[in-house]
């Protein structure tokens, strides 16, 4: 290509709602649907479709982690880089993005749990839901090495992880401030071959296995390449229309080769080019429905695990107490993977977005100027 196809001599396009990393964001939340959803049929998907359904947690783990570290580069490395919003700021805002939606699911299993036993329904799967995980889990703390944090909602260990990812934010964001595009991206990249060496050697399996208990370790290296990649979609310009084949390409790639093994390091390099081809693409005509259906990809996330808990808990029960031919389960099950959507968007539309509402106003007060006190008139002392 020439060198106006990917050069550092032109504009590179903002990061903007309504395109294709907000369509990205979606389709990563309904793919962890479909993962989560996929063993509770007459049989499992990957016997069907795909072997990604199967063994795609992964995989969409580590592109939520990466598309973690790439937005919120984009977003708020300006603002911290430069000082107009304090690494405490950042964190608190972050914190507060996430925790309260986690609190609630949290909480809400086990009023469940707690309701069920009392009428005399035990859950089907008791082990999932022992009391002394709970308490890690709750106060996401579990990637962090302290015992707990099995079973319940447990796809919350990647938000634990990435409440670390927080802190560390505004360090990783000096270091590749003052690196190049190029060399952010390879230092970057060297840092997760590093770390999956080390885990190799040591551990004796890859970073990607690491137990949810030192999960930090895991998501570090991946949210730290996410940065990395938002820094050289902000220096280097590609042109749109390789962006497109780029991503298109990418994304082909990914699902051919994990029709055949994980091929982790691999699919790392598809997720990258797809993140980077959807950076690359500038967002002409926002769609509303688009933005719409990022802003929701959290509730989707968060929310899953407790809805498929509850659905084939009473799927389940219905199933061996009526014999239910094939048919009518595979209609309960596609019942269920659309409640889980159903309740992500009531759940943000009647419960997230407005306590974030009410959480920004907060915020905006706190960092709102004080207004000075008008002098009033001198008193003298002296009569």
């Amino acid at each position: 290509m020439a060198w106006t196809a990917i050069s550092t001599r032109n504009e590179t396009p903002p990061i903007a709602r309504g395109g294709w990393l907000d369509a990205l964001r979606f389709i990563v939340a309904s793919l962890i649907i479909l993962h989560h959803f996929q063993a509770a049929g007459p049989t499992p998907l990957a016997e069907h479709l795909h072997p990604v359904f199967e063994r795609g947690g992964f995989l969409l783990t580590n592109f939520f982690l990466i598309d973690s570290g790439y937005v919120l580069m984009r977003v708020y490395g300006g603002s911290v880089g430069t000082g107009r919003m304090s690494p405490g700021d950042f964190f608190v805002k972050r914190f507060l993005r996430v925790y309260p939606a986690h609190l609630i699911m949290g909480l809400g299993l086990v009023a469940l749990v707690v309701l069920g036993g009392l009428v005399g329904i035990a859950p089907r799967n008791p082990e999932w839901f022992a009391w002394d995980q709970l308490a890690a889990q709750l106060t996401l703390t579990q990637a962090f090495g302290v015992p707990g944090g099995l079973g319940w909602n447990a796809p919350s260990w990647s938000v634990s992880a990435l409440l670390g990812c927080y802190v560390a934010f505004p360090w990783i964001l000096t270091a590749l401030r003052r690196s190049g595009p190029w060399t952010a991206l390879v230092a970057a990249g060297g840092l997760y071959l590093l770390v999956n060496e080390a885990t190799l050697s040591l551990l004796g399996y890859p970073v990607y296995q690491m137990p949810m208990m030192f999960g930090i370790w895991r998501a570090l290296p991946l949210f730290a390449l996410g940065m990395a990649l938002a820094v050289f979609s902000e220096r280097v310009f590609v042109a749109p229309r390789l962006a497109r084949i780029v991503g298109v390409a990418a994304a082909v790639g990914l699902a051919t080769v994990q029709a055949f093994d994980k091929h982790a390091l691999i699919s790392i390099v598809f997720i990258a080019l797809i993140l980077l081809a959807a950076g690359a693409i500038p967002v002409t005509r926002p769609s509303q429905w688009v933005e719409k259906a990022s802003v929701v990809s959290f509730a989707m996330f968060i929310t899953n695990e407790p809805v498929r808990i509850v659905w084939f808990g009473v799927v389940n029960v219905l199933v061996a107490r009526f014999a239910l031919p094939v048919g009518v389960q595979w209609g309960l099950w596609a019942a269920g993977v659309a409640a889980a959507f159903v309740f992500a968007f009531a759940f943000h539309a009647l419960i997230d977005q407005p306590i974030q509402t009410r959480i920004k106003a907060a915020l905006a007060r706190r960092r709102a100027p004080r207004r000075p006190v008008e002098a009033g008139p001198v008193v003298s002392l002296d009569g």
